[in-house]
């Protein structure tokens, strides 16, 4: 073997072993002041709530991811919110291959599966927290408004969410522990909690959510992002302007305006997970048709009717059609940086 050719081959063999040491290599995300980082680089949360149910079931499916990304990745999303954690590797596998992050949630009592009741939530954090699809966990979702279930006191549950985050800290040093919380979290919410690193919030204050961010910041010197923020597609009533009954122009408008005020205020807010990406079918009715209704509890700001249909929350219908509010998404998405806070970086 002549110089030339060997020196190719070592050239060629350094490529690979950078390429394989660049693919093997664990994803760190961090907090830094009211940033969240990812590999020391500025994260920028452009994301969509996911629990896609089927037409006619009442459980998750991953039949339809596939072509779910594809409309992600178009939209320009590189958030994925789950209210539960997905079991398959290969799921993830997916979705880091499409290049998005997941925000992995964990309920306080799923009958053991993977919830902080049993602690075998931490099974799963040991068997995921090296996965490149995660951004980070996160523990409950508006328990606040539930303290029927923690004996009729809230504190039990800042206490056991508490706890949990600090197992999670001690079980994985590369995830931050976040939590979604019903509106601004009040002085005992965040004394309690204080092993919380990154604030969810879920947000319903007609379509300016970003009213909530002196408040934050005269609370809490942490991260925060907006865990769910949003408008559904149907008008009870007639009002300003939109007619009642299926409305997807008030819905894109609402959100317009939401997501604008999400990213108005970057210093402040990681960004969002929108809610949501599927029109859900089982939440008030016959789950093989939309039903107007269903009840959600402090939620007299979503626009612009007062009340949550909560069968038609999606950006996209059962069948994936784009409603105009999937529209609005990409080009605001598409007009901000992930991996910059400036606000120069949302267009106008």
């Amino acid at each position: 073997m002549n110089f030339k050719i060997q020196s190719y081959f070592l050239i060629l063999i350094s490529i690979v072993l950078l390429s394989c040491e660049k693919s093997n290599k664990k994803e760190v995300v961090t907090i830094s002041g009211r940033q969240i980082l990812v590999n020391e680089i500025p994260y920028v949360i452009k994301g969509i709530c996911y629990h896609p149910v089927p037409k006619g079931s009442d459980q998750r499916s991953f039949n339809n991811l596939s072509e779910d990304l594809a409309l992600m990745v178009e939209a320009d999303i590189n958030t994925i919110r789950v209210y539960e954690p997905i079991e398959e590797k290969a799921i993830l596998d997916e979705i880091n291959a499409a290049g998005l992050k997941v925000i992995i949630g964990f309920g306080f009592n799923q009958n053991g599966n993977f919830d902080i009741l049993s602690g075998s939530f931490i099974d799963y954090i040991n068997t995921y927290k090296n996965h490149k699809a995660i951004l980070f966990w996160e523990l409950g979702n508006e328990y606040n408004y539930h303290p029927e279930w923690f004996d009729g006191d809230i504190k039990n549950w800042y206490i056991a969410l508490n706890n949990a985050a600090d197992l999670i800290h001690k079980t994985d040093k590369n995830h931050p522990v976040a939590t979604a919380h019903g509106e601004l979290p009040d002085e005992q919410a965040l004394l309690l909690a204080e092993n919380i690193d990154v604030w969810g919030i879920n947000i319903y204050r007609w379509d300016n959510p970003e009213s909530i961010f002196p408040e934050w910041s005269a609370a809490s010197s942490k991260p925060m992002y907006f865990s769910e923020a949003g408008a559904d597609s149907y008008m009870t009533i007639s009002k300003d302007s939109y007619n009642q009954g299926l409305n997807e122009r008030a819905q894109a408008d609402a959100t317009k305006k939401i997501l604008k005020g999400a990213f108005s205020a970057p210093d402040i807010c990681s960004g969002v997970t929108l809610f949501a990406f599927v029109d859900e079918l089982w939440k008030a009715g016959n789950n093989d048709m939309l039903d107007p209704g269903g009840w959600a509890p402090n939620s007299s700001g979503v626009p612009y009717d007062g009340t949550p249909n909560e069968e038609y929350w999606g950006v996209v219908d059962i069948d994936r059609n784009k409603k105009e509010a999937y529209h609005i998404v990409k080009e605001i998405y598409k007009s901000v940086s992930h991996k910059s806070r400036s606000t120069r970086d949302l267009k106008p």
